[in-house]
């Protein structure tokens, strides 16, 4: 079943890291598929998302706008508005923001393992603090 939705309504998820959020648009609770993942992720000036990677799993993040540094193992390039970054599987990735970063991220599968490298588990940790579900289109 098709279904429409609002950003503004959408479930909001803060992370155990200082500084990152995400609305989740199709996931297994809201869309019931766990063949992918997308939705949008805000990080504040200063934070960045842990060192990690993803087994079985690609990335794609387009940044919506902003800026930073996007870091793998083979060193760090500036990102900005309008820049699509595709992270492949098993790829190890960091984004770092200098300003504040809007983004669109995509995964999929999203039946995958995320390895954090550095930060701690709480690089996993994400709390829903409000928003509803979606309304169908019948």
């Amino acid at each position: 079943m098709a279904y429409v939705f609002n950003q503004k309504e959408m479930p909001r998820m803060t992370s155990a890291i200082p500084g990152r959020e995400r609305v989740p648009f199709v996931n297994k609770d809201l869309a019931n598929t766990q063949d992918l993942f997308a939705g949008v992720q805000r990080l504040n000036a200063g934070s960045c998302s842990p060192y990690h990677y993803h087994e079985k799993c690609e990335h794609f993040y387009f940044i919506v706008e902003g800026s930073g540094t996007f870091d793998t193992e083979d060193g760090s390039c500036a990102v900005k508005t309008g820049d699509l970054i595709f992270i492949p599987q098993e790829e190890k990735h960091r984004l770092n923001a200098a300003e504040d970063i809007l983004m669109f991220e995509f995964q999929g599968p999203y039946k995958h393992k995320t390895v954090i490298l550095d930060g701690g588990a709480q690089g996993l940790t994400w709390v829903q603090v409000d928003g509803t579900v979606r309304t169908h289109i019948k």
